[in-house]
């Protein structure tokens, strides 16, 4: 296959699993921080090369679950009012506390994709509530969150 349109495959497959190409999500950060992109990659825990290999579509993914949750981290921290302001103490500080930390992705903190996966949400609120809590849970989240309300309607209705 040729380059491009191996480059091509990659950055498609990036909208797909990350929701955009991961060069536009480093390079927001890369402004956001004012740093380099070696620098960026130190923070995340991945080498200079395979960062700017991922930027550019030339490697679909990053492999390690860390430096992904570091990433998303470092997206969050850009919301903080001192980070957002600019402040250079503040922006220092957010990279260090991303760099020291030791992200794991366990079953405990994975999201559930109720799109996907509603079987397994429906079996493990069933787990924790009886019927008619969960028909009443329904009740009070239906006018708010209305497709969290037919979830707990349906782990209810069928116990």
């Amino acid at each position: 296959m040729e380059d491009h349109k191996i480059v091509q495959r990659n950055l498609a497959l990036q909208r797909e699993w990350y929701g955009e190409p991961l060069g536009d999500r480093v390079r927001r950060l890369v402004v956001a921080f004012d740093i380099s992109q070696a620098y960026l990659a130190d923070v995340l825990g991945i080498s200079a090369p395979m960062l700017s290999q991922v930027m550019s579509g030339r490697r679909a993914k990053i492999g390690n679950p860390a430096v992904l949750a570091r990433l998303i981290m470092l997206e969050r921290k850009v919301l903080v009012p001192d980070v957002a302001a600019g402040k250079k103490e503040a922006m220092m500080r957010a990279l260090e506390e991303v760099r020291a930390s030791r992200p794991s992705v366990t079953r405990d903190n994975l999201p559930v994709d109720i799109g996907r996966n509603d079987r397994v949400a429906v079996a493990a609120l069933r787990r924790v509530a009886d019927a008619g809590d969960l028909t009443a849970a329904a009740g009070l989240l239906n006018g708010k969150f209305p497709e969290l309300a037919d979830l707990l309607r349906r782990a209810g209705q069928s116990q």
